[in-house]
């Protein structure tokens, strides 16, 4: 079992990648331990098949160089913040026992997103309460509650309560969102065209991110919300 420092939760494969792969490459560089645990194959999707989404979501992977990486295999779309669900995300969450978890946003255009968000928060605190007994290969898993959960900022505009500067890290999340070569911009294709196939959509992510980053005054940056107030013991460590 490895421990993460931090988890990201994504209800697609690539969500993750569009919304934090930045502050991911940026906090495997410093030495961090990150994984994804991805809810659905995408199999909903207008491009692309769910063998090929895994296969995309292993090359990205290897890009963002990620300490590991799961697929639930929930049902895109179908999936509820229901105890079924609950239940396999503990597991995740006691095996890797991250200390901060990232998520979907809190509410998007797709409605998986939102639904992704509210199980993974509901999931983090269910994870402490000790009463709620799970097992991983047979072994009793001990209680696990991360320390802080933060919400990425995906297709709507919500404003952010912090922001990562990922300005170094830019080519390497457009890299890590390019390994989803089935769902993006491809002149050759032949598939329908879909909401992020559409030639403008990754122009859109770079203004998101220069917007974001110009609100710190950096060049690229990912917006967070948070669900409880954050501190500091030091005013030098916030730019």
């Amino acid at each position: 079992m490895t421990k993460l420092d931090i988890l990201v939760f994504a209800a697609h494969p690539d969500d993750a990648e569009l919304g934090c792969s930045g502050t991911i490459a940026s906090h495997v560089a410093q030495g961090h331990k990150v994984g994804i645990v991805d809810f659905t194959q995408g199999e909903m999707g207008t491009r692309g098949t769910p063998e090929l989404r895994l296969q995309e979501a292993e090359a990205s992977s290897r890009i963002l160089k990620l300490a590991a990486r799961e697929n639930l295999g929930f049902k895109d779309v179908y999936f509820q913040n229901n105890e079924e669900h609950q239940l396999k995300l503990i597991e995740m969450i006691r095996k890797y026992r991250p200390e901060i978890v990232l998520a979907n946003a809190v509410s998007d255009r797709h409605p998986d997103h939102g639904k992704g968000s509210s199980l993974a928060s509901t999931a983090c605190f269910m994870s402490g309460l000790r009463k709620i007994e799970t097992q991983l290969d047979g072994i009793r898993q001990e209680a696990w509650r991360p320390k802080f959960v933060y919400h990425y900022i995906q297709n709507n505009y919500i404003e952010p309560d912090f922001v990562v500067d990922i300005t170094p890290y830019w080519q390497t999340k457009i890299d890590s969102i390019l390994a989803f070569q089935s769902q993006f911009y491809d002149p050759s294709s032949e598939e329908p065209v879909s909401f992020i196939s559409d030639p403008d959509f990754l122009p859109f992510i770079e203004a998101r991110a220069r917007e974001f980053g110009h609100k710190i005054l950096v060049k690229y940056g990912e917006g967070y919300t948070v669900e409880r107030m954050i501190g500091t013991t030091n005013l030098f460590e916030l730019k």
